[in-house]
């Protein structure tokens, strides 16, 4: 299908008209302001007893820039560092960091075991001292720590793939070539329970390296968040509701016990679809008429799963507030299933199909259903997601989302990859940097799907000049036929 590219309206008034003319009314500011000007953005909120300066947030990604054992490097460091040149008052994990080898989904992936207290040092004392010298002062700065386990997309080593899952998924499985009669596959509730310390430990860890707060991933795809739709496993973790949810909460009961001056939030998707592929050259959803009613989803309508059901993600958030989570970071669906979805973009990975509608709509999507849940949840803290795709205009979001209290903080992903600076400049009330602004090309996402380390090869002059990577880059975009 034509998308019309964000470049392409030279005023708000066009893009606002063209919104509505989709069905995507995003709200846009005609002007973005400054700190000074009394922008919504530069308001501070009190986040975990403490209070931080701004609402902009650095989203957690996934390198593949770690030592083969999962510790960090100059090149990891150095994303770091940009993190906390930033100018955004809250890094929410800036990495995700597998708290075990097997979790890793990749084998560069920071590793919590491997990292130790030091290694998860260098990294808040990187971010640390680049927002001090840059900014002045980090008593407003609040940094926490990712902690995953990639489970059906585990990939800890270059020759091996070992998923581990929580339940066998009637299409994921065949998608991502899991045996589906391999039970070696889905951890054992022992296994569940030693992965419980595991987060602990990872936990005990970042407090001590001086981290303000952990995330307890819960989005995406990746373990924690299979299994909350985990309706086909037996046992106490998986079921109902409150076996399906028992994992998550118990490992955040267990780390406000232990740690009960360590803020705990969650990265969570709050509506997931089924599946997509693609098929020719366009994308489509799975076939899915023999498995309706849908049960392999959160948040998902199981009379028709292409379509979003908050009710369980609401109660979630709910049980989450009244349990001592501070503030969640509210994503959707899975870069591997559904990536227009989780990450609405102009051209797609490697992997990926061309978007099925204009991305537009999938941030609308993401924006409407965090209003929704900010609704429908007082007391918590959320931050939210999908906004990169706006580039040019995305300051006039996410000012106009925050002031009619539709989201309270807002997060940048790979646009941070492209141009660090962005929060500091708008809150200074500059022009945004055109030649910086990340375009959606996808290659942050395509270069990891090929080995490659995640970064922006077309306007990081970093990653344009890093060889072997950025001539393997060219030589895969090439051949997807992309410029």
């Amino acid at each position: 299908m034509h998308v019309p590219r964000i470049a392409r309206f030279r005023t708000v008034a066009e893009l606002r008209d063209h919104c509505a003319a989709i069905g995507a009314p995003i709200p846009l500011d005609d002007e973005p302001l400054s700190a000074v000007a009394g922008s919504p953005l530069a308001a501070p909120i009190a986040i975990g007893g403490r209070t931080i300066g701004n609402r902009w947030c650095i989203h957690p990604m996934e390198g593949w820039d770690a030592t083969p054992d999962g510790r960090p490097t100059d090149i990891l460091l150095r994303r770091w560092r940009n993190f906390g040149t930033s100018g955004a008052k809250f890094i929410w994990g800036g990495e995700a960091v597998a708290v075990l080898a097997e979790g890793r989904a990749n084998p560069h992936q920071l590793c919590a075991p491997a990292c130790g207290r030091d290694g998860m040092a260098a990294l808040v004392d990187t971010a640390r001292a680049a927002h001090r010298e840059r900014h002045g002062t980090t008593d407003d700065l609040l940094i926490a720590l990712q902690l995953t386990h990639s489970g059906r997309f585990s990939k800890p080593t270059a020759a091996g793939f070992r998923p581990r899952i929580a339940y066998h998924h009637p299409l994921l499985d065949a998608k991502h070539k899991v045996d589906p009669h391999d039970a070696a596959c889905v951890l054992s509730d022992d296994e569940v329970e030693r992965l419980i310390d595991a987060y602990l430990a990872a936990a005990h860890d970042a407090a001590a390296a001086g981290f303000d707060m952990v995330d307890i991933k819960a989005c995406h795809g990746y373990l924690l968040h299979e299994f909350l739709s985990a309706r086909r496993r037996p046992g106490k973790y998986g079921g109902d509701f409150a076996g399906r949810t028992r994992l998550l909460r118990t490992i955040i009961g267990r780390v406000r016990s232990e740690l009960p001056r360590l803020p705990v939030c969650v990265r969570l998707s709050l509506f997931d679809v089924v599946p997509w592929h693609k098929v020719g050259d366009h994308g489509a959803p799975f076939p899915f008429a023999d498995a309706l009613p849908y049960d392999c989803g959160f948040g998902v309508n199981e009379s028709d799963p292409t379509t979003m059901d908050l009710a369980e993600p609401i109660r979630l958030l709910e049980i989450l507030r009244d349990e001592g989570v501070t503030t969640v970071n509210l994503s959707a669906g899975s870069p591997y299933t559904v990536p227009h979805i989780q990450r609405p973009a102009a051209f797609p990975p490697s992997d990926g199909y061309p978007p099925p509608e204009d991305p537009l709509v999938g941030v609308w999507r993401q924006i409407e259903a965090v209003s929704r849940a900010k609704a429908a949840v007082p007391g918590l803290v959320m931050v939210g997601t999908g906004y990169t795709y706006l580039q040019d205009y995305i300051v006039h979001a996410a000012q106009a989302a925050v002031r009619h209290g539709l989201v309270d903080i807002v997060g940048l992903g790979r646009m941070v990859l492209s141009y660090p600076e962005l929060p500091a400049d708008a809150l200074a009330g500059k022009p945004l940097v055109r030649g910086r602004i990340c375009r959606t090309f996808s290659d942050c996402t395509t270069a990891p799907r090929n080995g490659l380390r995640s970064g922006c090869y077309p306007l990081d002059e970093f990653y344009k000049r890093l060889e072997p990577e950025a001539a393997r880059m060219k030589a895969i975009k090439a051949g997807d036929g992309r410029s």
